[in-house]
């Protein structure tokens, strides 16, 4: 086990088309190439949807692929859509799934309006058989391509499930974790999987709209890619609203720092309740 990780260490490390660099916006607008753009975000901040916006204005993909919408869901889209963001939300079941409000995604949609966009997201009953029964079960055949027909090793399992439960404000049982960290390697699968077929049916390049967990390197979506479809260049941005503590470097390729968005705190409702 810790021979194939090493393995796929190393295959990040060859593919990764840039050194590792905090960039500023700006930048935005002249990256290097890649046939996987990965741009992550904190998803109620507006910032980092205009710096998405720019990234696909700027690459000009040939698609894109969306951890917000589930392929049927994708297929919905049309290019007048964009424009009314009330129908918008309404065809793609946007809020009815939790998302943010969808006006602060129209840039996005806007600047990839006419591209085939592909949905990346596990339907909710999917997620919740993955938490039960583990990632291998949902994905079926196509889990050893992922690598979900292996289990973590244990020092990479007990960190997950300690984030998941600070995700989470430590309300979770802790006999759940293991099973929120399954459906997070599947979401991770499920969007490389989107990823592959993007890049097969359009040729690529390809961006990839995300939170910043599917966007690191270390465990998401770019480990995904590099054990299924190694031929690859993947770049991987970050969106962070505080710098990195001193002496750490984000899991990224490149990574910005915008102003926090406000917000409440989201743990705060859940401690009244108790």
């Amino acid at each position: 086990m810790r021979r194939a990780l090493a393995g796929l260490t190393l295959a990040l490390a060859a593919l990764a088309p840039v050194e590792a660099r905090q960039i500023t916006a700006e930048e935005l607008a002249s990256l290097p190439p890649a046939d996987v753009v990965i741009v992550g975000e904190v998803h109620d901040n507006p910032v980092h949807h205009v710096n998405q916006a720019t990234v696909i204005a700027a690459l000009r993909p040939r698609a894109l692929v969306f951890e917000m919408l589930t392929d049927a869901q994708a297929r919905r889209l049309t290019p007048e859509l964009v424009d009314t963001p009330e129908p918008l939300d309404a065809l793609l079941g946007w809020s009815a799934a939790g998302w943010p409000d969808i006006r602060i995604y129209l840039p996005v949609f806007r600047a990839g309006r006419g591209l085939p966009v592909f949905g990346g997201a596990v339907p909710r009953e999917a997620a919740r058989r993955a938490v039960r029964e583990g990632a291998a079960a949902v994905l079926g055949d196509s889990a050893a391509l992922f690598g979900l027909d292996e289990p973590l090793a244990a020092e990479e399992q007990a960190l997950r499930e300690a984030e998941q439960a600070e995700a989470h404000c430590n309300a979770l049982p802790e006999d759940l974790l293991p099973g929120m960290v399954a459906a997070q390697r599947l979401r991770d699968a499920a969007l490389a999987r989107a990823v592959i077929a993007a890049m097969t049916e359009t040729g690529g390049p390809v961006v990839v709209i995300t939170g910043n967990g599917h966007a690191r390197r270390d465990r998401g979506v770019p480990l995904m890619l590099a054990r299924a479809a190694p031929e690859l260049t993947v770049l991987s941005i970050g969106q962070l609203e505080a710098p990195p503590e001193e002496g750490e470097t984000p899991p990224f390729d490149l990574w910005l720092v915008t102003p926090p968005h406000p917000r409440p705190d989201p743990c705060e409702e859940l401690r009244r309740r108790q």
